[in-house]
C-alpha cells in the first residue's frame, strides 16, 4: 500500500469534514476493521497530515511545520525522483529562483549533477551551499533575517532584493495542497518571498511530495493554476485534474516507491 492510497484520501476528507473521527466510525464508515484504521492513521501521523488522539483522529497542526531533520529525511527518494523530471525540464545557461524547503535542496543537488552555467537566486542557504562546489554557478542569496530552524532567508529586505531581478525560472514549494488547488504554508513572510519570486519569473515550477497533498497549514500562497509547471508523485482528483488543463498546467508524475 502506498503511504497515501485512496483510502487515506478518504479518510483525511472525513476528518477534514468532521474536525475529529473516531476509529471505529472510519472503519464502519470505509468497511474496513479499526486495526487497518489504526495503520492508516500512524503513516498519516508521520507525514504530519493527521495527528492522533484517544479513540480517533484529527487534522495535523495548521501553525507548526514538522522539525527541518524530520522532513529532510522523509521521502527522500520521491523527492529524487521529483528533482530529476525538474532537471530534465530546465535548460543550461538559465537563471532560477530557488526558495526553501527540502524538495528544493533535492533540484539543487540534481541540477548540480547534472547541468552547466547557472546563475541562481535564492533565500536557502543549503541551497546554496549544495550549488557553491560548481565554479561555473554564479550564486546569489537574498537579504533577510536566517531562521535557525531551517537556513531560510526571510523578510522585507528579502523582497527588496527579489525583486530587483527577473529570472527565467522559480522553482517553488508549498506546505500544503488543498483538494481544490489552493497552496498553503506556515510563515506568512515565507509566502511574501515565494509570491516576489513567481512575479518576477518567466516560468514557474512547483515541486511537491503526495504528503503535502490535503495537509493541513495557515497562510494561503496562492493557487495550484497560477503556475506553469507542477512536478510531483501524486495524482490529482478528476476535478483538480480538468482545472489544470483548463489552466494549462502542465502535470509531471515522477515514481513514487511502494510499501
Amino acid at each position: 500500500m502506498t503511504l497515501r492510497s485512496p483510502r487515506h484520501e478518504k479518510i483525511v476528507a472525513l476528518v477534514r469534514d468532521s474536525g475529529f473521527m473516531p476509529i471505529e466510525e472510519l472503519a464502519k464508515v470505509l468497511d474496513v476493521t479499526p486495526q487497518t484504521i489504526r495503520r492508516d492513521i500512524n503513516q498519516l501521523c508521520e507525514d504530519n497530515i493527521l495527528r492522533r488522539y484517544h479513540g480517533g483522529a484529527a487534522l495535523g497542526s495548521s501553525v507548526d511545520n514538522e522539525d527541518y531533520s524530520a522532513r529532510k529525511d522523509r521521502n527522500q527518494s520521491e523527492k529524487s525522483h521529483i528533482a530529476d523530471l525538474i532537471a530534465a525540464h530546465i535548460p543550461e545557461n538559465a537563471s532560477l529562483f530557488m526558495s526553501i524547503g527540502t524538495t528544493i535542496e533535492a533540484v539543487a543537488q540534481a541540477l548540480v549533477n547534472t547541468h552547466k552555467n547557472l546563475c541562481i537566486i535564492t533565500n536557502n542557504i543549503h541551497v546554496a551551499s549544495i550549488m557553491s562546489s560548481r565554479p561555473d554557478y554564479q550564486i546569489m542569496i537574498t537579504s533577510g533575517v536566517v531562521r535557525a530552524s531551517d537556513g531560510g532567508i526571510t523578510g522585507v529586505a528579502t523582497l527588496d532584493f527579489i525583486n530587483q531581478f527577473k529570472v527565467d525560472y522559480a522553482i517553488l514549494s508549498a506546505a500544503s495542497v488543498e483538494p481544490d488547488g489552493s497552496l498553503l504554508d506556515f510563515d506568512y513572510k515565507e509566502v511574501s518571498v515565494a509570491q516576489a519570486m513567481m512575479q518576477n519569473a518567466r516560468q514557474t515550477v512547483l515541486a511537491v511530495d503526495h504528503t503535502k497533498f490535503g495537509r493541513n497549514a495557515l497562510v494561503r500562497m496562492g493557487d495550484i493554476c497560477e503556475f506553469d509547471a507542477v512536478f510531483t508523485d501524486f495524482t490529482p482528483s478528476d476535478t483538480l485534474q480538468r482545472r489544470l488543463q483548463e489552466a494549462g498546467v502542465q502535470w509531471h508524475l515522477a515514481e513514487r516507491e511502494e510499501d
